[in-house]
């Protein structure tokens, strides 16, 4: 009588890209390759080219990482009560703002009337 049921899911805007990638992970991975295959010349150049590619595969998969996943929700941590359910490239772009803007955060709040 029933049949299967797809759950709706928001996307926010994010296409598929050969079935595992969003456009946003897609071009962390991207980032990912280029710097690991700056480093895989490198140690080829030093005769090392097995750590260049095992180099090369950790950066593209920390790229993909950094753009698919989230920081899991959990309360036993003092970050992951403030972070949780955030995207990690989110968390890493605030990091940076803050450590760049001297430590200093600007919060802008409405009056509520």
């Amino acid at each position: 009588m029933g049949g299967p049921y797809n759950i709706p899911r928001n996307y926010k805007g994010e296409g598929k890209i050969l079935f595992i990638f969003s456009t946003k992970s897609f071009l962390y991975t991207g980032a990912g390759l280029i710097i690991g295959i700056i480093f895989y010349f490198l140690f080829s150049a030093l005769a090392l080219k097995t750590v260049g590619l095992i180099i090369l595969i950790a950066l593209a998969g920390l790229g993909f990482v950094i753009g698919t996943f989230k920081i899991p929700d959990n309360s036993n941590f003092k970050f992951t009560q403030k972070t949780g359910g955030e995207a990690i490239d989110q968390v890493i772009i605030r990091w940076i703002k803050f450590k760049r803007n001297k430590r200093k955060i600007y919060v802008y709040k409405e009056e509520e009337r």
